[in-house]
């Protein structure tokens, strides 16, 4: 009896040069094909990819396009732990369709300011924050947007008198449904996220939600052992 050609020891390794495929008829539909693996005994990955762990290679950026795709980044170690720890987190916060360190401007701006920051971030809309000069942990106060300055004429009006200052606000905990329920409900392009102090933590639009969601394929199996939903990794060593 001929040998199942999958009937390959486990200790023997394979590259993509050493298998070739026989082109034949084919019942099996491309989208039901199944290349999912497993990582460790708990924790498995969509597709089997893994980006390299090298500076040249793996930071955030790529790291959300291998979670997206169903694999998984491992992030350089050529990083303090700091920088290191912030990379690992805007892949998790893009995950769940949250945007981390947004524009800010503080209340004291005027409308010059406010049109040279949507204008040079290509963006309808900025948080006004106080408390700390512009910068995203500062307190959110209000949000000014195209419509706010729509009629507006001088450009040094102060933003405070500008800005939009009834705001619809989440923590930074809630759920996508949740925030795709708000931003119909209230017919709103963008939803603050806020801590337990009021500051602001980043934003959820309706554009990167509708992104987001466009990603059917990401790392669905590794929710049970994340608090968030992107799978990815940092590399760790001696020296």
């Amino acid at each position: 009896m001929a040998q199942n050609p999958l009937d390959i020891a486990s200790n023997v390794g394979l590259t993509f040069d050493d298998v070739l495929l026989v082109p034949q008829a084919s019942e099996i539909m491309p989208a039901d094909a199944d290349v999912s693996t497993m990582v460790t005994r708990s924790v498995g990955l969509n597709i089997p990819v893994m980006s390299s762990a090298m500076d040249t290679v793996t930071e955030a950026r790529l790291a959300i396009a291998m979670a997206q795709a169903g694999g998984v980044g491992v992030i350089h170690r050529n990083l303090d732990p700091e920088t290191q720890a912030k990379e690992v987190e805007r892949v998790k916060k893009f995950e769940s369709g949250m945007v981390v360190n947004p524009v800010t401007i503080n209340p004291n701006g005027t409308l010059a300011d406010a049109l040279r920051l949507m204008d040079e971030n290509r963006i309808s809309g900025i948080p006004v924050v106080e408390g700390g000069n512009g910068r995203p942990n500062g307190r959110l106060v209000g949000i000014i947007t195209n419509r706010d300055v729509r009629f507006a004429t001088n450009p040094a009006q102060p933003v405070a008198e500008l800005m939009t200052k009834e705001l619809i606000t989440v923590r930074s905990g809630v759920s996508r449904d949740e925030a795709k329920r708000l931003l119909h409900q209230h017919r709103i392009e963008k939803l603050l996220v806020v801590d337990e102090d009021g500051r602001l933590v980043g934003i959820i639009t309706n554009r990167d939600m509708r992104f987001v969601s466009g990603f059917e394929r990401q790392t669905t199996k590794v929710r049970d052992v994340m608090t968030s939903e992107g799978l990815v990794t940092g590399r760790v060593g001696i020296g």
